[in-house]
């Protein structure tokens, strides 16, 4: 009987553990659906806002344009105006024409002599071009020999390195062998 009930109460603390953990997680649960009601509503709030805005800006372009059509009937208005000036000016240019034909006439032997200039110039790019060309060459034989001059310069400096410690080594072995002799 006693076992029983202590079953029972087993039972009832396995109950209650799965109650407690059931309610944890509808807690959590709200907590997490509560949030999600605050964000949404808060992007509600930002899009209204934002709507707003775009609305005021909306109002604000419209009456700009109002504004700058307003402008640009005045500047048609103007421009109207200057399509006559210009008119009674291209009748009196006309007249001036003869004079800038001559003046023309001396720009183009004007140019012919700078073209002439031009091919002289180009001869001497041509000719200076080789010259550097030549020069590259001599620079990149020159550049070679450097190379091959590190490089003996490299195995003498090996060699006297060896040759030092070698000299080293006798040193060491006389030494040696004049112990040896004096013993």
């Amino acid at each position: 009987r006693l076992s029983g009930q202590q079953q029972e109460i087993n039972n009832l603390i396995q109950r209650k553990i799965a109650v407690d953990e059931e309610n944890a997680r509808l807690k959590n649960e709200f907590s997490n659906l509560n949030q999600k009601f605050k964000d949404k509503s808060q992007e509600l709030k930002d899009t209204e806002e934002c709507a707003q805005k775009k609305e005021e800006q909306n109002r604000l372009v419209i009456k700009n344009l109002e504004e700058e059509n307003k402008g640009l009937n005045t500047c048609c208005a103007d421009l109207l105006n200057d399509l006559e000036k210009l008119r009674k000016q291209e009748a009196q240019r006309k007249t001036e024409k003869s004079g800038n034909d001559a003046r023309i006439k001396n720009l183009e032997t004007d140019l012919a002599e700078a073209r002439e200039q031009m091919k002289e110039l180009r001869s001497i790019c041509s000719n200076l071009s080789s010259q550097v060309a030549v020069k590259q060459e001599e620079l990149s034989q020159k550049d070679s020999d450097v190379i091959r001059a590190k490089k003996e310069l490299q195995e003498l400096q090996n060699l006297y390195r060896q040759n030092i410690e070698h000299t080293a080594q006798q040193a060491e072995l006389i030494k040696q062998l004049q112990a040896l002799n004096t013993d």
